[in-house]
């Protein structure tokens, strides 16, 4: 008998479906967001959309913003757009900081 020593890699890509289905949310809701351009898929030439595992932390931020402000989903791309670019200047800082500390740490 012969065992696997790693677990088959799952696809990196999701189809409408399995995304949805992996997201616990209806496929039509997914739709409404690409269209909205709130989640990023790539769409084949059959026009079938394609996500990225990303896309799934992506559309938890999205619905744990709906729900904790009651924004419509339209709005929700604004305020992602927002918290992205203010993590990135954060993080921009930090870099700043390390390097004028001499790269020590301050603890």
């Amino acid at each position: 008998m012969r065992y696997a020593l790693v677990r088959p890699a799952r696809p990196v890509r999701l189809d409408l479906e399995t995304f949805a289905r992996d997201a616990c949310v209806h496929p039509e809701l997914v739709r409404r967001l690409v269209t909205l351009g709130v989640l990023d898929a790539e769409r084949d030439a059959s026009g079938a959309l394609w996500f990225t595992r990303d896309q799934l932390a992506a559309l938890a931020r999205i619905q744990r913003l709906h729900a904790g402000f009651s924004l419509n989903y339209a709005a929700l791309g604004l305020v992602c757009d927002l918290l992205d670019r203010i993590a990135a200047l954060e993080a921009a800082q930090r870099r700043r900081a390390h390097i004028r500390s001499g790269g020590r740490p301050w603890t």
